[in-house]
This record gives structure tokens, C-alpha cells and sequence, in this order.
């Protein structure tokens, strides 16, 4: 069984694998390949573009949301290949966790020359839904 800590640290480490042989410049969906990949690798379930509906009055409605990659049920990474990561980018990120439950995500941004500018933990600090 992975400790919360331990899945964080496997996708930093796989993330850091992936920039150092790719680097910058690929579309958002080849990182998505790539991540999933790694870390089914590792040993983790990995669930690509997993759907996320909003509750309103204890109703499931699906507005079209979804996770880029859901790490064995726990943590949510939002993957950009973006020039710069924009507030809305977090925001997209918190709001994901806040619908979801889930206690950490990642936004990881590939389109850096260093991927250690480009990786963010964030915590959820709101109240299951």
C-alpha cells in the first residue's frame, strides 16, 4: 500500500524522468501518455481522462469535466504544456479536488526548461462535497 507521500514522490521522480528525455515542446496529451505510463510502470493504477461531475442538490451532473490522470484513486494531476501557468490553471486544479474529495493534485507544466519550475502541489482544503 503507497502512503499519499509516496505517490507524490513517484510522480515528481516520474515527471523528472519524462522532462529530462522528452523536455519541452510536446502537446499536453503526449506528457498525459507519457506520465500514465511511468507510473503504471511504478506499480500505481492510473486512470487517463477520468470524468468529473458536479454534485448540485445530490444530483450527478456532468458538465464535461475531467482529470488528465487520477494516481490509485488519490491524487489528481493537471498536466499543461503551457508558456506559463496562469492562476486559472490553480484554480482548475482546486476545483477538481474540491468536487472530487481528494486531498492532493499536482499541476505539472512541461513547457519549462527546468521541470522543477513547472511542478505545484496543492492540497485541498475544502470539505468533501
Amino acid at each position: 500500500m503507497n502512503t499519499i507521500d509516496q505517490i507524490a514522490s513517484q510522480i515528481v521522480d516520474a515527471a523528472f524522468k519524462i522532462h529530462s528525455k522528452l523536455g519541452p515542446g510536446l502537446l499536453e496529451s503526449a506528457y498525459e501518455a507519457c506520465m500514465a505510463h511511468e507510473l503504471v510502470k511504478r506499480g500505481f493504477m492510473v486512470e487517463r481522462q477520468r470524468p468529473q461531475p458536479v454534485i448540485y442538490d445530490e444530483i450527478e451532473i456532468e458538465v464535461g469535466y475531467r482529470l488528465d490522470l487520477l494516481v490509485n484513486d488519490s491524487v489528481i494531476i493537471e498536466l499543461k504544456a503551457v508558456e506559463q501557468l496562469l492562476p486559472i490553471h490553480q484554480a482548475q486544479l482546486l476545483t477538481y479536488l474540491k468536487l472530487s474529495g481528494k486531498t492532493l493534485g499536482f499541476l505539472i507544466n512541461f513547457n519549462v526548461p527546468l521541470i522543477k519550475q513547472g511542478i505545484r502541489r496543492i492540497a485541498n482544503q475544502f470539505e468533501e462535497p
